[in-house]
């Protein structure tokens, strides 16, 4: 019975990386600038491979491959949201402006629209 629920536990959280990675895909394909591809692809680049390696995980047991399996995502955790804020930072520096929309810029400044 017990193993049975760690083997449901693992597909689903293998499935649902899966299914974040498929979104953060999706996300690059259809989001209109650079920015907001930037930020589908972090969230995807974190959660995914955390679901995935939990998934994982479980499925070892505890072994030497468990200690392995939790560095590489200490490492992977760690790396992705640094790089993706390295390059978001660098494409500010090379002049890529965010996109903003006459809404958003006057929901950002404090003062209230005058649209009511």
């Amino acid at each position: 019975m017990f193993d049975m629920l760690i083997d449901i536990l693992s597909w689903a959280c293998l499935l649902l990386g899966g299914l974040v990675g498929i979104i953060g895909g999706l996300g690059l394909v259809r989001l209109p600038d650079f920015f907001s591809r930037l930020h589908a692809a972090g969230v995807a680049e974190t959660l995914c491979p955390l679901l995935v390696v939990l998934g994982l995980v479980l499925q070892s047991g505890i072994s030497l491959l468990t200690l392995k399996l939790v560095l590489i995502l200490l490492f992977l955790l760690f790396t992705a949201p640094t790089a993706t804020h390295a390059v978001a930072r660098a494409a500010l520096v090379d002049g890529v402006e965010p996109e903003v929309t006459e809404d958003d810029s006057e929901s950002t400044s404090g003062e209230p629209s005058s649209n009511t």
